[in-house]
């Protein structure tokens, strides 16, 4: 397989996928691709929730279609970036397909205080944001399997996994990087 110059960023809710590929574009001079982020515009442009807009997504499988064919189509317009995205891999198999791992406990806390996330979830507590990333996990892999008969938390997929739960976003990072450039020279 030919390789390209996209790494495709993967991984558990709240793994710090947003935070590290900002040290990786910057550090490796890329551009960014993200699904989640058009997956939250298309749920805030229907007034919607992410839990809510996940069980719309499941009786609408052209939406999951259309956001993993855009990323395969800018991929083929496209090098020096990075996917964030939870099919990149599979959109793109060709790039370097690195999964991210995070102790649901520390996922919780971390979106539960992510001022960002708030403008489409909001939960009363990290016990409240717990129940619902592994409902949305659950939720995710079932549609990805029913919809490409792959499942995204098989880490056989992945070139690369980091459990994220008690290293920085930095210290991920440069991991990636060194990985990264060991692969290009397979």
């Amino acid at each position: 397989m030919n390789k390209k110059n996209i790494i495709s960023l993967s991984g558990d809710p709240a793994s710090g996928k947003g935070a590290v590929s900002k040290i990786l574009m910057k550090n490796l001079n890329f551009g960014i691709y993200r699904n989640g982020e058009y997956f939250r515009k298309l749920a805030s442009s229907m007034n919607m929730s992410l839990e809510d807009f996940g069980e719309y997504v499941k009786d609408h499988p052209e939406i999951d279609r259309e956001i993993e064919n855009s990323a395969k189509k800018y991929a083929k317009e496209h090098d020096n970036f990075i996917i964030d995205a939870r099919l990149g891999w599979y959109a793109v198999p060709e790039s370097f397909k690195v999964y991210l791992k995070v102790d649901i406990d520390e996922a919780a806390r971390r979106a539960f205080n992510d001022e960002s996330r708030k403008v489409v979830e909001s939960f009363s507590s990290e016990s409240k944001y717990k129940e619902a990333l592994i409902k949305r996990f659950n939720e995710e892999n079932e549609r990805y399997f029913n919809l490409y008969n792959v499942r995204k938390e098989n880490l056989d997929n992945y070139d690369l996994v980091i459990d994220t739960t008690n290293i920085t976003p930095e210290e991920v990072a440069l991991i990636i990087e060194n990985e990264y450039k060991k692969w290009l020279n397979l």
